[in-house]
C-alpha cells in the first residue's frame, strides 16, 4: 500500500491474495489504486455484480484515487481471475462478505472503517457485509439488486425481466452446460437489454467477459451465487429479526432508466435506519460502465457528506 508520487497520477495494481493453500485453493484477484499523496480519506471497496467482474470499475479507480481514497476492486470468489473451487462450495452472500472483510483486514491490512460499494450481486455482498461488520463500514452504497428476504425481491423474482435467477439458480450444472460454448451470445443478451449507453460495451469489453466466463467452471460459480440466494434470504432476514434495522449509514443508488429505480428506497428502507438515494444519470443497470463520471461523482458526494 506505498504511496504513490504525489507528481504522477495514482497507478492501479492487479494483486493476488492466498486466503487458503491449502485443497481448495482460494485465491482472490484485486485491483488497487492509491492516493497520490498522504492525505488518504479512507477506503472504498468495489463489489462486481453479474455478469461482470472487478473489470467493471476500470473507469472510476483512477478517480477515487485522485480525490484521496485508497480503492479496492475485488473479483469475489468464483468470478473474474480468481480461484474457482471445484464442488458445490459456499457462495452465500455471507460468506464472500467474509472472505472479502478477510481480504481487506488480513492481507492487505486496512484498519479504517470502509466504504462499501456494490453494485447488482455485489450489492447484496455489500449489503451482507454491512450487516456483519458493521463496525468497520463506515457506510454502505448498493443497488441494482433486489435484495433476498425483501418485498420487492419476493414481488419480481420470478417475472419476465428476471427470467435469469430461476434458470441459473435451480439446475447451476445443467444451465451452465447449456450456455457453454455459447457465452458471448448469453452476455451480450444481459448488456443489450439492461444498458441505456449500450455502446459502452464495445466488442473488446464484450470480448473480455466472455473469456472470463468462458473459463473452466466460471459459469457453474455464476450460478451457485444465484442458487444461494433462498439461504440469503433467510441471512437477512435474520439480521433484520435480531438487530433490527441496521444503522450503517446507506445510499441506495440506481441508473435514471433503470427499471428497479422507482422501487429502491422503499427496498432499502425495510433493512437500514438512514437511507439516501441517488440516481446516476443517463445510465441503466451498468452504473461505473455507463457514466463512471456522474458514478463517481454521486459516490464522492455522499461518502464526503457529514453523517446526519
Amino acid at each position: 500500500m506505498g504511496d504513490s508520487d504525489p507528481m504522477s497520477p495514482p497507478q492501479v495494481f492487479h494483486r493476488q491474495a492466498y486466503l487458503s493453500k491449502a485443497d481448495p485453493e482460494l485465491r482472490l484477484f484485486y485491483m488497487e489504486c492509491s492516493p497520490p499523496t498522504k492525505q488518504r480519506k479512507g477506503t472504498i471497496l468495489l463489489i462486481h455484480g453479474f455478469p461482470e467482474s472487478s473489470y467493471q470499475f476500470r473507469h472510476v479507480l483512477v478517480p477515487f484515487a485522485e480525490a484521496g481514497y485508497h480503492v479496492i476492486a475485488p473479483d469475489y470468489k468464483g468470478h473474474g481471475f480468481s480461484s474457482k473451487p471445484f464442488g458445490d462450495y459456499n457462495y452465500t452472500k455471507k460468506q464472500l462478505a467474509a472472505e472479502l472483510f478477510e481480504l481487506l483486514a488480513k492481507h492487505i491490512g486496512v484498519k479504517e472503517k470502509v466504504h462499501v460499494v456494490g453494485h447488482d450481486i455485489g450489492g447484496t455482498i455489500a449489503h451482507a457485509y454491512a450487516a456483519q461488520f458493521p463496525e468497520n463500514t463506515a457506510d454502505v452504497i448498493w443497488g441494482e439488486c433486489p435484495l433476498p428476504g425483501s418485498t420487492l425481491f419476493d414481488k419480481i423474482k420470478h417475472t419476465e425481466t428476471l427470467w435469469h435467477f430461476d434458470f441459473q439458480s435451480h439446475k447451476p450444472e445443467l444451465s451452465a452446460a447449456l450456455v457453454a460454448g455459447k457465452e458471448k451470445m448469453y452476455l451480450k443478451h444481459f448488456y443489450d437489454r439492461l444498458t441505456q449507453n449500450a455502446s459502452v460495451f464495445s466488442e473488446d469489453v464484450l470480448d473480455f467477459y466472455t473469456t472470463r466466463y468462458s473459463m473452466p467452471d466460471a459459469l457453474r460459480c455464476a450460478f451457485l451465487s444465484y442458487r444461494a440466494f433462498t439461504q440469503d434470504g433467510k441471512d437477512n432476514l435474520d439480521w433484520l429479526n435480531q438487530n433490527g434495522k441496521s444503522k450503517v449509514r446507506s445510499m441506495i443508488m440506481s441508473g435514471d432508466h433503470s427499471f428497479i429505480a422507482a422501487e429502491a428506497e422503499g427496498m432499502a428502507r425495510e433493512m437500514y435506519e438512514t437511507v439516501h438515494h441517488a440516481t446516476v444519470e443517463d445510465s441503466g443497470h451498468f452504473l461505473a460502465e455507463e457514466n463512471p463520471t456522474d458514478f463517481v461523482r454521486k459516490v464522492l458526494q455522499f461518502v464526503q457528506a457529514k453523517s446526519p
